[in-house]
């Protein structure tokens, strides 16, 4: 879709020492459709500021609070166009209400909230508001995720029986929360992060991407949440088994104090006829193994590749395409959704592009984790 200009982004969060803030500032300007101009980067008034330079953003424009942030914004002339909530968790409900309410659409950080209840307040207010909603499960961006959900939905496959979906860290091996550092802090604090740490954080990817990919829902589970590091407040470790509404089980593993391991998210899901396996630290490739027929290899890129698949490909094969372009993919969605909801049409984000549904599905697992491994036990979804 032409546009006449660039979309206007206002950025809550992505202070100094963040980590996904600058992501989104850079994922959001990789397709030339959005631009930051405005932000509430901190809680702290010259931290903003700080951020802002950084940014190379107008003075003006780089606010003390986010309540500021949409008071001011409202009255310019070039007004920005929608919020992007890139903040710890806890802050999430509170700045989409408030960014909806005054008439901005939202592309959020995931989880959608800190708690269940949160979530089903948000859900709310973007049915009250009309206004587009989107939430960044990155790994919904890659051109082989793509694939393998048009390759689950045409049915190559067969009926599918098993899934097995692995995300597995690292870098929380040891108590780093206790040196001050920045982003093992807020994730450590169920103050901040909710009462899900490694569930919420990782956990709720590899839950998304089983539910993405395949089209299915899990219907029950059965979770285990374990603080492997001393004195830690929030789970470090999780394991748990799926059962989804076509009969299939399905098992699920993420951990942060898998010691050596950097962002090792891999899917693999077994049909009839065959299976599928992607691994995020190997994306361009996608292993299709068939019970008659010769093992296959599909590349990012292929002119093979499904329609999905290539629209979200912006190089020719062989040049590898990764986390970024993955998170660029989702804000060049946005980006159209929001000149289509412009425009007038009714429903205009694809069905690719998560949302507020996907955010309050993943809120429910953290949630009914948390209680089934307090249970012991199998629960409902």
């Amino acid at each position: 879709m032409t546009v006449a200009r660039k979309l206007r982004m206002g950025m809550v969060g992505g202070g100094p020492g963040a980590f996904i803030g600058p992501v989104h500032r850079i994922a959001a300007e990789l397709d030339g459709k959005i631009e930051l101009v405005a932000g509430a980067f901190s809680q702290s008034a010259e931290r903003s500021r700080e951020a802002g330079e950084s940014y190379k953003i107008d003075p003006d424009r780089a606010y003390a609070n986010y309540q500021e942030m949409l008071e001011a914004e409202r009255r310019r002339h070039d007004v920005i166009d929608f919020v992007a909530i890139v903040t710890p968790n806890h802050l999430h409900l509170p700045i989409a209400e408030a960014a909806l309410k005054a008439g901005f659409p939202v592309m959020s950080d995931k989880p959608a909230t800190a708690t269940y209840p949160e979530a089903l307040t948000l859900e709310k207010a973007v049915a009250a508001s009309g206004l587009p909603y989107g939430l960044t499960h990155t790994y919904a961006g890659y051109p082989l995720v793509r694939e393998a959900r048009e390759i689950c939905a045409n049915g190559a496959l067969g009926k599918i029986r098993k899934i097995a979906v692995e995300y597995l860290q690292g870098w929380l091996s040891q108590p780093i929360e206790n040196t001050g550092q920045k982003q093992a802090t807020w994730r450590s604090d169920p103050a901040l992060s909710g009462q899900g740490g490694c569930i919420g954080d990782i956990g709720t990817h590899a839950f998304h991407l089983v539910e993405y990919v395949t089209g299915l829902q899990v219907t029950e589970l059965n979770a285990t949440l374990l603080s492997v590091v001393a004195s830690r407040r929030v789970d470090d470790d999780c394991t748990a088994l799926l059962r989804l509404e076509n009969g299939a089980n399905g098992v699920l593993m993420a951990s942060q104090i898998a010691a050596g391991e950097g962002n090792g998210l891999r899917l693999r899901v077994y049909g009839e006829a065959g299976s599928l396996d992607w691994k995020q630290e190997d994306p361009n490739r996608l292993r299709l193994k068939w019970q008659h027929g010769p093992e296959e290899i599909r590349h990012s890129g292929g002119s093979y590749l499904g329609h999905g698949a290539r629209s979200a490909t912006r190089l020719p094969g062989g040049h590898p395409e990764g986390y970024l372009e993955a998170f660029a993919v989702l804000y060049r969605e946005f980006a159209d959704g929001i000149e289509a909801w412009k425009a007038g049409q009714s429903a205009p984000l694809p069905s690719t592009l998560p949302g507020i549904a996907a955010g309050v599905r993943g809120v429910r697992f953290i949630d009914r984790a948390i209680e089934s491994s307090q249970r012991k036990g199998w629960i409902e979804f």
